[in-house]
């Protein structure tokens, strides 16, 4: 029997993957992180499965359930939001799992910063502004923060960043961001990307604060970055006229290349000729 871990995507029920979709709904047992998870996803279990909802049990109680399931035979759906490579627990109930001795796959799905990027209609890596992405989150009460993993260091790139569980930091935020990017850097916060209630708010880094709605206390992501301003980027030259690619080699059309005939090898001394 085996725990199947799935990433449920950020919110919107046809964001999940058709194979996630369809391990859910052979799966006898599901468990589900809360209120992170819709009920049009926990709809494709089973009619007779056993759904438990997991905000309300500790890690060993997690555990517990697996354990109990697969020895009763049955496999397990375990359903966290977004993708499940970062910042959903995965890894310590994996742990305890394999000490266990039971099996686990995973099935990967969309994050909630590819959500929040798709909502803006905007591309994250920009050519001639920025090429890199940082996922990164202020220091919680879940899990500190390592000494280097501070948003001065990752600021000092200049990537776009996407920064998570952070929304209660705010002021942190943009105040050790401003003296990097600029008081003038586009910010963008995403509420509940993909859901129903999803809400936008934009501005500067200078400014974001005062467009802040109250109710938004959780389940909002921050990007920071020029590419949030996209004006003023490059065309790329991946579909450049003049740029050769192995399935569009334009310039070989003008200027074929001919064949390179094969050199024979040298003898080997000893050898006749």
């Amino acid at each position: 029997m085996t725990v199947h871990f799935i990433g449920a995507g950020p919110g919107a029920p046809d964001l999940l993957t058709i194979r996630g979709q369809k391990i859910i709904s052979q799966c006898p047992v599901c468990l589900y992180a809360g209120s992170l998870i819709p009920d049009e996803i926990l709809a494709y279990c089973p009619s007779n499965a056993t759904i438990i909802n997991t905000a309300l049990l500790d890690l060993d109680g997690i555990i517990e359930e697996c354990r109990n399931a697969t020895n009763a035979g049955h496999d397990v759906a375990r359903l966290h939001s977004g993708d499940l490579s970062i910042w959903s627990a995965m890894g310590e109930q994996i742990r305890l799992l394999k000490q266990a001795k039971i099996d686990v796959s995973i099935t990967p799905g969309v994050p909630s910063f590819a959500a929040a990027a798709a909502s803006l209609g905007t591309e994250l890596t920009l050519p001639g502004l920025v090429q890199s992405v940082v996922l990164t989150r202020t220091p919680g009460r879940a899990s500190a923060m390592p000494d280097n993993e501070c948003l001065e260091n990752f600021a000092k790139t200049g990537a776009t960043l996407a920064i998570h569980l952070s929304i209660h930091n705010l002021n942190y935020v943009t105040n050790t961001l401003i003296p990097f990017y600029g008081a003038d850097c586009p910010v963008a916060i995403i509420y509940r990307a993909s859901w129903p209630d999803q809400h936008i708010i934009t501005g500067l880094l200078s400014t974001i604060q005062n467009e802040m709605s109250e109710e938004i206390e959780r389940t909002a992501i921050i990007l920071v970055g020029a590419c949030l301003d996209d004006d003023g980027f490059e065309n790329s030259r991946l579909y450049a006229s003049d740029y050769d690619r192995r399935f569009r080699p334009n310039s070989n059309q003008a200027n074929p290349k001919q064949e390179t005939p094969k050199q024979e090898k040298p003898a080997r001394k000893g050898t006749k000729t």
